[in-house]
Parts: structure tokens; sequence; C-alpha cells
């Protein structure tokens, strides 16, 4: 994925799986919610969104508190 293509939110999120998550690649919606906490809100529409261009994959349409998300 370019990553000029994704949004600074987008960019944010995937560092964050990459610094924070298990392996760099799956991480818990809860533990993101709370890093991305401080910079923006909304990060439940921005996997939505990430999940639809194929970048993040995770249970649903959009990610629960008990949720995994994987990078794709």
């Amino acid at each position: 994925m370019d990553s000029q293509n994704l949004s600074k939110e987008e960019q944010f999120i995937l560092q964050a799986i990459q610094e924070h998550g298990q392996s760099g690649k799956s991480i818990g919606y809860k533990e993101l919610q709370n890093i991305c906490a401080d910079e923006f809100e909304g990060v439940r529409l921005i996997l939505k969104k990430m999940k639809a261009k194929k970048i993040v994959d995770f249970e649903g349409m959009i990610p629960g508190f008990a949720a995994i998300i994987t990078l794709l």
C-alpha cells in the first residue's frame, strides 16, 4: 500500500500496529484506541475505511472492544 494515499490518521494507525502490536501485525482494538486517543477521534470509522481498502482486517463491519485488528 502506497502510504501517500493514506490519511494522516491511517498512517498513525499503521505505525501504531507495527510498533505496539503482537509481532507488528495485530493489536487489540481497545489498546489501539488508547494509543490513538490523544491524537484523534473516530478510530472505528477510520478502521472501517481501512478494511474497505484491504489494509486491515477484523471481525464484523466495525470493530468492537474485543476485536483484534490485523494488518493484511
